[in-house]
């Protein structure tokens, strides 16, 4: 599924206009980056958890070369599945 098909379900389901639907979601995606990006994390219960995690610096490979490259830290975007998401996902009840 990708966006429009996902701006389409919440249309019909929760009977807006198309536009209605993509201005909410895209408000609720530009609010999860901006709550993670400052460190928070966004729980949604029953869904899952976004948070912020770390990526040490380390040594990588060139693969094409073999020489030996400096990565730099970074800081990387998370998702935890919440367990009503994965029950529904391993069809538990």
């Amino acid at each position: 599924m990708n966006k429009a098909e996902l701006v389409e379900k919440i249309a019909d389901e929760a009977e807006l206009s198309k536009a209605s639907a993509e201005r909410a979601l895209n408000s609720a995606i530009d609010n999860i980056i901006k709550a993670v990006t400052k460190g928070d994390p966004v729980q949604l219960v029953g869904f899952g958890t976004f948070s912020q995690g770390k990526r040490s610096a380390r040594v990588g490979r060139n693969p094409k070369t073999g020489e030996a490259i400096k990565i730099a830290a970074s800081k990387t975007a998370k998702f935890s599945a919440g367990k009503a998401f994965k029950d529904s996902v391993n069809k538990r009840k």
